[in-house]
């Protein structure tokens, strides 16, 4: 699973999505300036940390901070929802009916039993994640944008030290990933596109947790 991720503002001007104009770029960097480079955890009662993600509008991409993890009846889910697998949503395809995608420079991820943190990424370079959201409520009522991120097995490679990945979306992709149909086949053209991406992932070991 994908329990935490980072977001460096040293990024460079690459692309996370072909229609992103210099105003959303600079509001994802704004956004990781603020949070000087931390890494992003799960959103919960107690940790009210709002996280960027890009979301389908008309004629642009929307950048929104949003919660990580889903909120159920004003709290956050009992279930794990900070994660969905990809197989879930292609044998539910319902499940895709909102999308986002969720900039990011690096993820991390424990290896077991040594318990070992582990930092992924694609040289330093920004990328986009894919995510499933659904609209919920906090305990005082207020209503946010929730996102979990969409993860799929990962190659041979990477299996030593964990089993599953996120679904990296490139730019050329990420409008069909917003804004097509949620079918089957949206998922499996999304696991598709991200399979070049996946080849230069790069994993290096942590000397403390993220």
């Amino acid at each position: 699973m994908c329990a935490s991720y980072g977001l460096d503002p040293r990024f460079s001007d690459q692309q996370l999505i072909e229609e992103a104009d210099d105003e959303l770029m600079e509001g994802i960097r704004a956004w990781a300036r603020r949070n000087a480079d931390e890494a992003v955890r799960p959103t919960g009662r107690l940790l009210r940390n709002l996280n960027p993600i890009l979301l389908p509008s008309d004629p642009a991409p929307l950048l929104e901070e949003a919660w990580w993890g889903f909120l159920i009846d004003g709290r956050p889910s009992r279930f794990p929802s900070i994660n969905t697998r990809s197989e879930r949503l292609q044998e539910r395809p319902g499940g895709l009916r909102g999308r986002a995608i969720v900039p990011a420079t690096r993820w991390f991820e424990m290896q077991k039993p040594s318990k070992t943190w582990h930092e992924f990424g694609l040289d330093g370079a920004l990328f986009g994640m894919a995510a499933v959201t659904q609209r919920g409520r906090a305990e005082d009522g207020s209503w946010f944008t929730c996102y979990s991120i969409v993860m799929q097995p990962a190659p041979e490679r990477l299996t030593g030290i964990h089993d599953r990945m996120p679904v990296l979306i490139p730019a050329g992709f990420a409008n069909d990933w917003l804004t097509g149909e949620p079918t089957r086949e949206l998922m499996d053209e999304a696991l598709l596109a991200s399979s070049d991406a996946t080849r230069w992932v790069q994993a290096a070991t942590m000397t403390s947790a993220p």
